[in-house]
């Protein structure tokens, strides 16, 4: 199976190879690696590995956290393959391409783009702020793992960010900036495998892609969440 590992590591010569012979030596194939941050002196890295489904996973939770050091922000399953530069771009000329799909083409591909169980296209009421239960949202389109009954935060059409629940589920969150719409990206808790809270560059990389998208959709995303209209002939 697929892991992505989030690693905290000292930004200097070596480090990175040495966690990288770890998870070699604990029996993981590094298919990918991203750098999220290099901050003082420290740095934040992503590993996409192939990992033995067999194998118990602490093995290599012990051996990371065996190097000076080091800790590891997450261990949890990758959806899909790794992504690759363009990807985002081509995302936006297929959502160009077929506009009147635009949102569902948007809401299933993000989830692998960010490593990510699931998403969904959430619609806050106009009225939010003034109401006891502000930012009780509706569904307007779920991407196929999305569960049902659909479980959200608290969703404000105001700015991106990152959310965490207090049964561990974390969320990231980018309003469209029209008609109380918001896209909600979840990675869920399931032990024994605990997934990284979304980075900052993960949530401003949400926020870039959802405002092109608006852009692209422009009135038609007035139109998630509404009833179709059916005519009586």
């Amino acid at each position: 199976m697929l892991l992505r590992v989030r690693v905290t590591l000292p930004d200097r010569p070596g480090a990175l190879g040495q966690v990288a012979r770890t998870l070699g030596v604990a029996g993981a194939d590094i298919v990918q690696v991203v750098v999220l941050e290099r901050l003082g002196g420290r740095a934040v890295d992503d590993f996409t590995v192939v990992w033995p489904g067999a194998a118990r996973v602490e093995r290599l939770l012990a051996g990371l956290a065996a190097i000076p050091g080091v800790r590891v922000d997450g261990v949890w399953r990758a959806i899909g393959t790794p992504t690759t530069t363009g990807q985002e771009a081509e995302l936006l000329a297929q959502i160009a391409a077929n506009p009147a799909d635009g949102v569902a083409i948007l809401v299933d591909a993000v989830p692998g783009l960010l490593a990510a169980d699931w998403a969904v296209a959430a619609v806050v009421p106009l009225d939010w702020a003034s109401r006891p239960g502000a930012g009780m949202a509706t569904v307007g389109y779920a991407s196929w793992r999305a569960p049902v009954p659909s479980r959200l935060p608290e969703v404000t059409p105001l700015r991106a960010q990152a959310m965490i629940s207090p049964d561990g589920h974390h969320y990231a969150l980018a309003p469209f900036g029209r008609a109380g719409l918001v896209l909600v990206v979840a990675r869920d808790h399931t032990e024994p495998l605990t997934a990284a809270a979304f980075h900052t560059s993960e949530v401003e990389r949400l926020a870039q892609l959802v405002r092109a998208g608006a852009v692209i959709l422009g009135d038609r995303l007035d139109l998630v969440g509404t009833p179709p209209v059916t005519t009586i002939t």
